[in-house]
């Protein structure tokens, strides 16, 4: 296991800082163990080498407290690690994938041995050539499956570990051989100078939305094309229209309303690195912080539903859900979220987003639910990760 929990009770086992096991969780009332998702897709390998949600607003909209207890969807660790600046008492990290746990793991060695530029180099938010060596200073806190993925992985080290993903990899197809027949470098660099929303649309309109910009990202980040080059086709299970129009309208949203030197995400994807932002996690106000805040974040493989059997009512004040529930169906869905509502504490929250497929709370758990709209739709509107159409908060009753 990739997980700090025992491979027969489930049971977390200890910190990698090596403090003492966590006392046997009660169990709750029982709950299907397996994720619909894990029965139809692989999660052998990275599919995301970075979290793609924006942890500023993530964090916004959690409100967590001094002493909370949190439940993360692992990712890569980002958004995990970004949570930690807000001293909670626990951050659970869930994931299905050992190779995403990898990338966490691989990311709180990281935090324990490294300077923090020299942690933006491994990352690959910074141009180095020394991320070997920066590898086996780390590699003496990982695991040994851990390690061994890895050292299996020499390639994704040299060039960054936030490049290992097929995602990543998704958009170093688009920024090396797709994007040059649109747009120039001068252009690319120019868009991303960014300036205030009214600058920002005139040069949109004049020198970037031609109709080569349009067509291509009408087929590149079409559903078939995304599908097979990006994120899983089984993904895309519950969404309906054209997956390339919606997408396309929040990138003009973001592209014009939202400043492009302000934003990692856009930044990352349109150069492969950080130029004059970076992720929550990755602000040098916060490395600190984190590093110091380590020993209250645990990993375990398995999903959100197979936690769940084993925790007991009220006791898990936030939820970052990350878009889990796109992946669901509604009988699923509204099953998972029930059991969420019961075991969050009231007056908790559960945050997550919806990529294409709409999710929120049903009417029938109005009782258990109460959707924060005006918050959501306001942080929706500063959503640097802008390929999500919603953004959901409920507070729990």
């Amino acid at each position: 296991m990739l997980s700090n929990v025992d491979d027969e009770t489930g049971e977390p086992t200890g910190d990698l800082s090596g403090h003492a096991p966590r006392k046997t969780i009660p169990q709750a009332p029982p709950l299907q163990a397996a994720s619909e998702v894990q029965r139809r897709a692989d999660f052998s390998y990275i599919r995301y080498a970075q979290c793609w949600e924006d942890a500023e607003i993530l964090l916004e909209a959690l409100d967590i407290r001094p002493g909370d207890t949190c439940l993360a969807i692992a990712s890569a660790g980002d958004n995990a690690l970004a949570m930690l600046t807000q001293d909670p008492a626990r951050v659970i990290a869930l994931d299905l994938s050992p190779a995403q746990l990898a990338c966490l793991e691989l990311r709180v060695a990281a935090y324990r041995e490294l300077e923090y530029e020299e942690l933006l180099v491994l990352i690959g938010s910074r141009p180095g050539r020394n991320r070997p060596e920066l590898y086996q200073r780390c590699r003496s806190q990982l695991s040994p499956d851990v390690c061994y993925f890895w050292d299996t992985h020499p390639a994704e080290i040299e060039r960054g570990i936030g490049h290992a993903g097929k995602f990543e990899r998704y958009f170093d197809l688009f920024r090396r051989r797709v994007l040059p027949l649109v747009h120039s470098r001068r252009q690319v660099m120019r868009l991303l100078e960014g300036g205030p929303p009214e600058q920002c649309e005139r040069f949109y309109r004049r020198e970037w939305d031609t109709w080569r910009w349009r067509l291509m990202f009408r087929i590149f980040f079409s559903r078939l094309v995304m599908g097979r080059m990006g994120r899983d086709p089984s993904f895309f299970k519950y969404v309906d229209g054209d997956v390339a129009s919606r997408i396309l309208d929040r990138t003009r949203y973001a592209l014009t309303q939202l400043d492009p030197a302000e934003n990692p995400y856009l930044q990352w994807i349109l150069t492969g690195q950080h130029l004059t932002a970076l992720p929550v996690a990755l602000q040098p106000e916060h490395f600190d912080t984190i590093r110091a805040n380590l020993h209250r974040l645990e990993w375990h493989c398995c999903s959100v539903e197979e936690y769940l059997k084993r925790v007991p009512h009220a006791s898990i004040s936030r939820f970052n859900l990350s878009d889990i529930f796109e992946y669901l169906s509604l009988p699923n869905y509204y099953h998972l979220l029930h059991r969420l509502a019961q075991v969050g504490k009231p007056g908790g929250r559960l945050v997550y987003w919806n990529m294409l497929a709409p999710r929120s709370r049903p009417e029938g758990m109005a009782d258990q639910l109460r959707p924060l709209t005006e918050l959501a739709e306001a942080l929706h509107r500063q959503d640097k990760a802008f390929f999500y159409s919603a953004f959901v908060v409920e507070e729990i009753c």
